[in-house]
This record gives C-alpha cells, sequence and structure tokens, in this order.
C-alpha cells in the first residue's frame, strides 16, 4: 500500500474490484473532506454502487440514499437522484484542475447543492475545472477504478464494499 502521510485526511476504499486509496484536501474544500470523512465513519458509503460510470469521463458514486445495496430506500432505477440526510454543501470550488485520479462531488445545476454523491475521474476532464468541488486525488488503485463496470445506468454495478478514514483502521 502507498505510504500514508496523514492517515486522519487518507480514505481507504474497498471496491468490488479492489482497493483505492485517497489522499483528502481539507485545505482546499474543509467542508466537503468533512462531509466525506462523516459519511465514511458513519458507513454510509458501506455498499454504495457506482450508478454512472461513463468511459474516458468519470465513475460516479456516493448516492447513500437510493445507491446503498441493502439499504432501506435501495432503488437501481434511483441511483444518482439521491444524498444522505445531511444539508447540501457551499460550493468550495478551486483552481485545482480535474485530471485522472482526481476525487470531486456530483452536484445538481446548482452550485450548493452538493451532497454526498462523488466522482473519480478517468481522464483529464478541463470542463469541470472551477465548476464542482474537488476533494481528493486517487494516490494508489486508479487500475481498480479503471475496471470499474460502464454504463449509464450499469446494469449489476460494482459498489463500495466499504469507505474508512486511514486512521480509523485498527494497525
Amino acid at each position: 500500500m502507498a505510504e500514508i502521510k496523514d492517515p486522519e485526511n487518507t480514505i481507504i476504499l474497498e471496491t468490488t474490484k479492489g482497493q483505492v486509496v485517497i489522499a483528502l484536501m481539507p485545505d482546499l474544500a474543509p467542508g466537503h473532506v468533512a462531509r466525506i470523512k462523516e459519511l465514511a465513519r458513519e458507513g454510509a458509503y458501506d455498499g454504495v454502487v457506482f450508478h454512472r460510470v461513463i468511459p474516458d469521463f468519470m465513475a460516479q458514486t456516493g448516492d447513500v440514499k437510493f445507491g446503498k445495496k441493502g439499504g432501506e430506500s435501495f432503488n437501481p432505477a434511483r441511483a444518482g437522484m439521491g444524498g444522505s440526510d445531511k444539508p447540501d454543501l457551499k460550493a468550495e470550488f478551486s483552481a485545482v484542475p480535474h485530471v485522472r485520479g482526481t476525487c470531486s462531488m456530483a452536484r445538481s445545476q446548482s452550485p450548493n447543492s452538493a451532497n454526498s454523491q462523488f466522482f473519480i475521474c478517468f481522464t483529464d476532464a478541463p470542463w469541470l475545472n472551477k465548476q464542482y468541488s474537488v476533494w481528493g486525488q486517487v494516490i494508489e488503485g486508479m487500475d481498480v477504478i479503471d475496471q470499474v463496470k460502464k454504463g449509464e445506468p450499469v446494469t449489476d454495478p460494482d459498489s463500495i464494499i466499504s469507505m474508512k478514514v486511514a486512521a480509523d483502521i485498527a494497525a
């Protein structure tokens, strides 16, 4: 595994395809990083499917309401339409570019509508720059993200098995 310099600001994502390590950027998007960590610590992301995966663009997940396998509101047809029961986040746009491995929040047309859904870029996506809140970067496991089943929507999608803050994982 990649050397983890800041366990409190590193996410370990176990997916149905393998492990992904994400370095968080709390100085860039403090509100979004706090939300990601809060939901991860609640187990909200565990079992959530990758509901929208577009080749040469991005893999989207994080609908903790409709996209959580085994959840009371799980509905594959509605995955991507829900969020958490927490309030939407104020946009934290920055000049950090959307490149391969960038983790950024999904939102509706309203800039301040990000909640729990996020995406990981397969390739550079400059048209997203300064319009979505970047909160992390994959530091290990992009080969895993590359293998996530594609589709819009995805048939029999891959999912997050567990998403944890590295500091919370017992050595």
